[in-house]
């Protein structure tokens, strides 16, 4: 037998303005086992007892001086602080009053016969709705601790020491913000010897932890792959990385789970690269006097982990002095702001225009991108991760 159902440890306040009934009510209470027993003669003493201590259920009294029992309710309802669950006493005579108190949050009301058996299974009732709702409340605690040890994690994978990666006449900056999920986003850059740098923005379908397992994965297998192709070949085409990656996301892949990516490698000394997207946001050229625009020629291919031995192609691109591109996952344009409405490729366009016009180095390109899908979101819930990379070639 539970606590609650033997009424030990249970915290019961009784707010009702006759003494008799607050008699009556607490020798029933303790007939029953319950007897950590607090009493209120009014509303307003109802509501300073509840901020004062926690209690596990209170007895509400609906006709009271200075404060009625629907005061008291309409108060704690206003409030939006989690309170203690209430159970209304009423005459059976004022039930439009009852119904009002149960739209007002109230769990149940009793009679003020205080028959004992109904006011058994009527504090039973509402204690057990309570220890499942604390038990939940609990759990999704946990829960978020964990995914917020997952979000943690998740950034740790990416590197972000940009200074020590980028070189020569090359700029770098990346940024990922998590939604409140775990997600799919992976941006990377990693050196693949003096002169060549290897560049990605990923990003996996689905979210929770599946997509994250999946998004680590990607990481390891794309930066293994750039290893081996630059270890037996030199600088390595980005198609031969994300076809031996593909293969390996691709074999056994029972939960469908698809990654899409812009991946590309660049001569830091002169900005001549390549660059393979597979079904992703095709990646943006800008420069100070231009307005920004998509990668020419870019091939539409499939995204990772679809079928194996898919022969992927990039193409050839060449940064100009002055001109930078910035890579992107679909979390920027899908933005959502109060009304449901998409940021856009347009208005993304817009952003990264103004951005590099006020400073085009990678890192104010960035945040000025990100600033401008803050604003449009004016706090609407993220839903997706927003992920950007930008790189740029000095004028020097």
């Amino acid at each position: 037998m539970s606590s609650t159902a033997t009424g030990q440890g249970v915290s019961i306040l009784i707010v009702d303005d006759s003494p008799f009934n607050r008699l009556l009510l607490t020798k029933r209470l303790a007939e029953l086992g319950y007897t950590n027993l607090a009493t209120a003669t009014n509303g307003v003493e109802g509501l300073d007892a509840i901020a004062a201590r926690n209690f596990d259920v209170v007895l509400l009294d609906i006709e009271m001086p200075e404060l009625d029992g629907i005061g008291v309710l309409e108060r704690l309802h206003a409030s939006g602080r989690a309170e203690p669950p209430v159970i209304v006493i009423s005459a059976l005579t004022d039930m439009a009053a009852v119904v009002r108190c149960i739209e007002l949050g109230a769990e149940d009301y009793l009679p003020k016969t205080f028959d004992p058996p109904l006011l058994r299974a009527r504090l039973s009732a509402v204690l057990e709705k309570k220890r499942l709702r604390d038990l939940a409340s609990q759990r999704l605690h946990l829960l978020e601790a964990e995914l917020e040890s997952a979000r943690r994690a998740q950034l740790a994978l990416v590197p972000r020491d940009f200074g020590a990666i980028a070189g020569h006449r090359l700029a770098l900056h990346a940024a990922m913000v998590p939604a409140r999920q775990v997600g799919g986003d992976l941006y990377d850059a990693l050196r693949l010897d003096e002169n060549n740098l290897l560049f990605a923005v990923a990003d996996v379908a689905g979210k929770g932890a599946p997509a994250g397992l999946t998004m680590a994965r990607t990481l390891g297998l794309i930066r293994a792959a750039a290893s081996l192709l630059a270890a037996r070949d030199g600088t390595p085409d980005p198609a031969d990385i994300l076809s031996l990656a593909n293969d390996d996301l691709a074999r056994e892949n029972e939960d469908a789970t698809f990654v899409t990516v812009a991946l590309g490698v660049i001569d830091m000394r002169n900005g001549e690269g390549r660059m393979a997207v597979a079904a992703h946001e095709t990646p943006l050229l800008y420069g100070r006097d231009a307005p920004p625009r998509p990668l020419p020629e870019a091939p539409r291919q499939p995204p990772l982990g679809a079928m194996e031995g898919i022969p992927y192609r990039s193409q050839a691109f060449s940064l100009s002095p002055g001109e930078g591109l910035l890579l992107y996952s679909d979390g920027v344009t899908e933005a959502e702001n109060a009304a449901e409405a998409f940021f856009g490729r347009d208005e993304l366009h817009r952003a990264l225009e103004a951005a590099a016009r006020r400073e085009p180095h990678p890192r104010a390109v960035v945040e000025g991108v990100f600033g401008a899908v803050s604003a449009f979101a004016a706090g609407a819930a993220q839903t997706d991760d927003i992920t950007a990379l930008c790189l740029r070639l000095s004028e020097d």
